[in-house]
């Protein structure tokens, strides 16, 4: 049995309230959500409270979990990734309301070692494939969570362009990564 099917099936468990499935989806897919969260926010201890909210919106929310959309790992880290950028827009308004400062510059993120390395690997590869401005606007968009219209505006190139670059790079992406088919 594949593992995405294995993730349909307590999937499905998790949507009929069966406690157990959490744990299982924990125990496969924790460690990538983690570094996504992490590579976010930049603390482990304001890491570790996001994937706790992460989860607990996964439990709640595990009837719109829609497998044409995409895969279970998929929902989860975007689930992840959306509460950590939640995390960093509060933290960015309260500092801008404190202090009226910017951010600071992004750290080198030691917790991309926590990605299963196979997952790991892949993406790696599959970046590294892109054209550089296709790569460029995908990792400021999904690590820093600019819109596309603040990531035309830093880059200095038109909307237009940024769409397509951002449209091209997915599509190119999707074309990279392996997928594991359903037995």
């Amino acid at each position: 049995m594949s593992d995405e099917t294995q993730d349909l099936e307590t999937i499905r468990r998790l949507q009929r309230g069966d406690r157990a499935a959490v744990g299982e989806l924990y125990d496969r897919h924790a460690p990538l959500m983690y570094g996504v969260v992490l590579r976010i926010v930049r603390e482990r201890a304001e890491a570790d409270d996001v994937l706790q909210e992460a989860w607990i919106q996964a439990w709640q929310r595990s009837g719109s979990f829609d497998p044409e959309r995409g895969s279970v790992a998929g929902w989860l880290v975007t689930i992840a990734r959306s509460r950590a950028l939640d995390r960093i827009r509060r933290r960015a308004s309260r500092a801008k309301a404190e202090a009226n400062a910017p951010l600071p510059e992004p750290r080198e993120d030691p917790g991309l070692k926590s990605e299963r390395g196979a997952d790991r690997s892949a993406l790696g590869r599959a970046m590294a494939a892109l054209d550089p401005r296709h790569r460029e606007v995908l990792e400021v968009a999904y690590f820093e969570g600019l819109s596309q219209s603040e990531i035309a505006e830093r880059l200095a190139a038109p909307l237009g362009t940024v769409k397509h670059w951002a449209r091209q790079g997915l599509l190119r992406l999707r074309e990279l990564m392996p997928r594991d088919e359903e037995s």
